[in-house]
């Protein structure tokens, strides 16, 4: 996973969003924070309920869209960087073998 500050500077969010996404993924067994060496996804099944999965990310997604009207940046120019960003993720997901929660 990309560092807080990465992911932070790659999304134009406040780093403290990022923070307490990742905080929040790790109480909920779904990300590992392993100081010095990084962020990553935890081993195992994740049993998160698609409700409580969708509302995580409506609420990133929130931010996103709260600092994009901030900084002028068009909803079509977000909407390419969300796919673009998330095809990337996927990849890199899928080379790694680690599983979908769907």
């Amino acid at each position: 996973m990309p560092s807080v500050r990465q992911l932070a500077n790659k999304l134009a969010v406040n780093q403290n969003t990022i923070l307490k996404v990742y905080n929040q993924l790790c109480a909920e067994k779904v990300l590992r924070i392993e100081r010095g060496s990084g962020t990553f996804v935890a081993e195992g099944k994740q049993n998160i309920p698609s409700a409580e999965r969708k509302k995580a990310v409506g609420k990133l997604l929130r931010e996103a869209a709260v600092q994009a009207v901030h900084l002028d940046v068009g909803l079509e120019q977000m909407k390419e960087q969300l796919d673009k960003e998330y095809e990337t993720i996927k990849s890199l997901r899928d080379k790694t073998g680690a599983k979908s929660n769907e």
